[in-house]
């Protein structure tokens, strides 16, 4: 069920706390009593497509937002990760298509802007899943032929999947035309504006009907979501399933305190000690994602690197063999905190905290999905004190640390200088995030 908490208003928006709120706001409280797809009123189609995944119940997520957008009305939905939120769109989208279907090829009626290639194709996944045969979507993203996606995009895709930057490009070219779209979807809108899309989003808005439905999902809400999303959407409906920045209740988190040169020597022995698999392992940088790589390769442990120095079949191979079992371990950087489901995934381990304390929500929330447990551990040391009072600031708990037997701290070495406590040292800091939001990231 869910609680309405708006007050009456003739506006779209409402303040609170400084924020301009939809008036329809509804926060997801708990799922109340069981409900079936059946009682979503979705196509019979997709029914026993459902059915036949062995699918029984909708997640929150997709009993608050399945009707509205059933309805028309456009959406504004917060939800953590691992809550079902792409099916919360793409089975009202099929939907459409089923019931309303148009001649083959037919214009694009759906479009969804995400973020990074990895979601996309995540996306590309459960459209196929969901659709079964017959449904053509085509996937636009940077990093491979344009030719091959040129042919795609001509066939006539009833749904596009597409990262902005690569989707201009086409619209430029004139290989593809949007203006009969019918529902417009942007899947983590949070993440593509801190990676800086908004030219791109205000260029493709330029090519749209205005006459259209838009639905803005977001694992967070701030400032610039909601001056997006009062730019975009048209009285719409907020949905949230949980408060911001919150992480799954089924995640069990652990900060270990361990020197900086034993990190990689620690998470050897765990894995191999435990016979952890598989396990996803976020670093900073590329060049710690391939060491610690390497150093598992050397102790008898199949793993590999995952970041942006790759190319995109590079990549795919790789995050391939990470979800068939080939790999006991997967070192990744922050391109991949979003996008990558890995379903039995029970393990994330931080070589070291981000500079971002938001991309600690996402990271560890690639563990812990649809009610599953999971298990996060950071490995910690004391030069990145301030970072783990960020999190904690964030998360709006404490993390309490623990020593590892055998791999405890050397408390004769110098602590930290206090310094770093100083605005010089903020300042320094919000440098260093700032870059670290750009690392590895390409808009295509």
């Amino acid at each position: 069920g869910f609680v309405n908490s708006a007050q009456p208003t003739p506006s779209p928006f409402w303040r609170q706390g400084g924020h301009l709120l939809p008036s329809r706001h509804f926060f997801i409280l708990c799922c109340g009593a069981a409900m079936s797809f059946a009682q979503l009123a979705l196509a019979p189609r997709l029914l026993e497509n459902l059915q036949a995944l062995g699918y029984q119940q909708p997640t929150p997520i997709q009993q608050a937002a399945i009707p509205p957008m059933l309805a028309g009305q456009d959406l504004m939905a917060s939800a953590q990760t691992g809550t079902g939120k792409t099916a919360a769109f793409v089975l009202p989208i099929l939907h459409r298509l089923l019931t309303d279907p148009l001649p083959n090829p037919s214009p694009v009626r759906a479009l969804v802007l995400v973020p990074t290639r990895e979601l996309a194709l995540q996306v590309h996944q459960s459209v196929e899943k969901y659709a079964g045969d017959g449904t053509m979507a085509a996937l636009v993203y940077g990093g491979v032929s344009i030719a091959a996606q040129v042919a795609a995009l001509q066939a006539g895709p009833a749904i596009v999947i597409a990262t902005p930057g690569r989707l201009l490009d086409h619209l430029r070219q004139g290989a593809v035309s949007l203006a009969q779209l019918e529902v417009l979807v942007f899947d983590e809108a949070d993440r593509m504006l801190d990676m800086g899309f908004m030219d791109e989003i205000n260029a493709l808005l330029a090519q749209l009907p205005a006459q259209r439905q838009t639905l803005l999902f977001s694992a967070t809400f701030n400032d610039a979501i909601y001056s997006l999303g009062k730019q975009l959407l048209q009285d719409p409906v907020r949905i949230e399933v949980a408060p911001p920045n919150t992480t799954a209740a089924e995640i069990e988190q652990r900060v270990y305190v361990i020197d900086s040169e034993r990190k990689r020597e620690f998470i050897c022995h765990l894995i191999q000690q435990k016979q952890w698999q598989p396990v996803l392992i976020f670093s900073r940088t590329r060049q710690g994602c391939d060491q610690l790589a390497q150093q598992l390769q050397k102790a008898g442990i199949g793993a590999l690197a995952l970041h942006g120095d790759l190319s995109q079949a590079g990549r795919e191979k790789v995050l391939q063999e990470f979800r068939d079992g080939s790999l006991q371990a997967l070192v990744a950087t922050d391109v991949a905190a979003r996008g990558l489901d890995i379903p039995e995934l029970n393990y994330v381990i931080n070589l070291e905290l981000p500079f971002v304390a938001e991309d600690y929500v996402h990271r560890i929330g690639r563990t812990g999905r649809a009610g599953k447990k999971g298990l996060a551990i950071t490995l910690f040391s004391p030069e990145d004190a301030l970072l783990l009072e960020e999190v904690e600031a964030v998360l709006d708990q404490r993390l309490p640390q623990q020593w590892f037997p055998g791999f405890e701290p050397d408390l004769t070495k110098s602590q930290p200088d206090t310094r770093r406590h100083g605005k010089a040292a903020q300042k320094q800091r919000a440098k260093q995030r700032a870059l670290g939001n750009k690392g590895g990231r390409n808009k295509r």
